[in-house]
């Protein structure tokens, strides 16, 4: 058990309410706020403390851990009206997750230094699962004391922490390489099973002969189920994908470095979210391959479940 300490989850949807629950189940006094009364609901019922308010859950926290969407909302929550670093305690650290711009996190570093506070730039990967069990996987990058001062809760919440380095940036920037994979095997892997839908094979022998195959990925392995189900309730929703790729098209251009196969990808998920999908699960992409072709998927109209 960790020695008892007062911790602020900010974001408590599939990861953030997660990693709150294994902090709980470390030791910690953890409090937590999110816009979602149901999430406040659950945290309290794992037995946390629903918070009224940003400020509210930060007052006492000596770690605070931001589990929110992109970098606008660690402004907010940071900076903004009722912000955290008004009211946290000196040298209380802040564990930055979200997927941002390296630059974005370097400047919340630089500006939390001089609220007299830690920052660790400590972006997560594993999924909502890992989360629940606390194994997680952290890139982080900060100087020793930040890593020294949120070393009791990464081991609460993580598997595996790489320290990357002793600047924020640099796990915001590891994050980003993996968001290119990650969204890149996403898209193909909805572009491969509507393929074979098109071919008229059974999609649920296909995704049992490719998991066991070479072209396999992680990223088929868990996100085709949904698509076989025709369950597109959001565990990583499409948004997501457009705003990470989105950075990396970003951080590509302005290094005037070629993105070809990240391009396609991004339009993919940015047609998806268009056509009014941004809020569902991320292998959506598969749906609107299937409208697209006139096929049809579980789920959709017309698409039997295969079992």
């Amino acid at each position: 058990m960790a020695r008892a300490k007062s911790v602020a989850v900010i974001g408590l949807g599939a990861m953030g309410l997660g990693m709150a629950r294994s902090l709980l189940r470390g030791g910690f006094s953890v409090s937590g706020y999110d816009i979602d009364a149901d999430a406040l609901a659950a945290l309290a019922k794992a037995g946390g403390r629903s918070a009224a308010s940003v400020a509210d859950a930060a007052r006492e926290a000596e770690i605070l851990v931001l589990v929110v969407v992109n970098a606008a909302q660690v402004e907010s929550v940071l900076f903004g009206a009722d912000g955290a670093a008004a009211v946290l305690k000196p040298n209380a650290v802040i564990i930055a997750s979200p997927t941002m711009a390296p630059q974005e996190a370097q400047d919340f570093a630089r500006r939390a230094g001089e609220a007299g506070l830690l920052y660790l730039d400590a972006p997560i990967s594993g999924g909502a699962a890992k989360a629940e069990a606390g194994r997680l996987t952290v890139m982080g990058s900060g100087p020793p004391e930040a890593f020294a001062a949120a070393e009791p809760a990464l081991d609460a919440m993580a598997e595996t922490v790489y320290r990357l380095g002793d600047a924020a940036g640099i796990g915001s920037s590891f994050k980003i390489v993996n968001q290119l994979l990650a969204g890149v095997h996403i898209a193909v892997a909805c572009e491969a099973i509507t393929f074979a839908r098109s071919l008229g094979l059974d999609i649920s022998r296909v995704f049992d002969v490719i998991t066991r195959s070479a072209g396999n990925s992680w990223m088929f392995e868990n996100r085709i189920p949904h698509v076989l189900a025709g369950d597109y309730s959001p565990m990583s929703a499409v948004s997501i994908f457009t705003k990470d790729l989105g950075i990396v098209s970003d951080l590509g251009r302005r290094q005037k470095f070629p993105l070809p196969v990240t391009s396609a990808a991004l339009q993919l998920f940015i047609m998806t979210e268009a056509a009014g999908m941004g809020r569902d699960d991320d292998s959506s992409v598969a749906r609107l391959l299937a409208g697209i072709s006139g096929l049809t998927l579980p789920g959709m109209d017309g698409g039997a479940e295969e079992g």
